[in-house]
């Protein structure tokens, strides 16, 4: 990265979030391998810009604990096959970052080692700053925790400066702007907002975790190609949920 280029990038270290959802495309179920290709591509391109990227890829496009349990499961039985789906969307996105030549880790809160590496903070900074794209795999470890709050804890044991939250739409609405026409887009908007309004940006512990480390949590369209890089840029549309 050139010095020209330095101050244009807002931030150093991020954390990327994004449903397991967000890789079905327009399937009902499972991986779409092109929209994996279309996310890794948007990765590389703020990765080329030298900022340290984390991700957090959740796992319901496969199997969703909450579901599960609602139907009869043990919910803790239902949460671990939650996490362990997670662990297969991250080695297909590790699959997909490193077609296009970016070194990337799989790092699980549930130790595989045949597939991937455990958890240990120090090495996996080191990995931030050998320039490696880390995935923080089957959530936090535990039963009862989302991928929200594991997004929100690895974001604050890694000294990210932001999470950036990729959805559907291209910000925070005070209701779902695919029902109501006139729904109504915030720019900014504060953690107790969020937790009053029950505004549906990560569930109650994720932003009161990200609350308590004054971490702020930036939503935006993760089908708006270019749009992860562009917010980096100080471009595009996007909300702030912050103090």
């Amino acid at each position: 990265m050139t010095d020209e280029e330095e101050p244009n990038v807002t931030y150093k270290r991020v954390l990327l979030k994004i449903s397991g959802e967000a890789l079905m495309g327009d399937q009902g179920f499972g991986l779409h391998p092109p929209t994996v290709d279309r996310i890794a591509a948007e990765v590389k391109s703020v990765h080329d810009l030298g900022v340290e990227i984390c991700m957090v890829i959740g796992g319901g496009n496969i199997f969703r604990g909450l579901q599960g349990s609602a139907q009869g499961m043990e919910r803790t039985t239902a949460d671990y096959m939650g996490m362990l789906a997670t662990v297969m969307n991250a080695l297909a996105m590790q699959a997909a970052l490193e077609q296009l030549g970016v070194h990337t880790r799989v790092i699980s809160a549930i130790p595989m080692d045949q597939v991937c590496e455990p958890y240990i903070r120090r090495r996996a900074v080191r990995h931030l700053e050998k320039k490696r794209v880390c995935i923080f795999a089957a959530g936090t470890g535990n039963p009862y925790f989302t991928t929200d709050t594991a997004a929100t804890l690895r974001a604050n044991e890694m000294s990210c400066e932001a999470i950036f939250k990729g959805t559907k739409v291209d910000g925070v609405y005070d209701k779902d702007p695919k029902k109501h026409p006139d729904a109504k887009r915030y720019d900014k908007v504060s953690y107790d907002e969020v937790l009053q309004k029950h505004l549906g940006v990560m569930d109650a512990s994720a932003i009161a975790l990200a609350r308590d480390n004054n971490l702020p949590i930036i939503v935006f369209s993760l089908d708006e190609a270019g749009g992860f890089r562009g917010i980096l840029s100080g471009r595009g549309t996007y909300t702030t949920v912050s103090g």
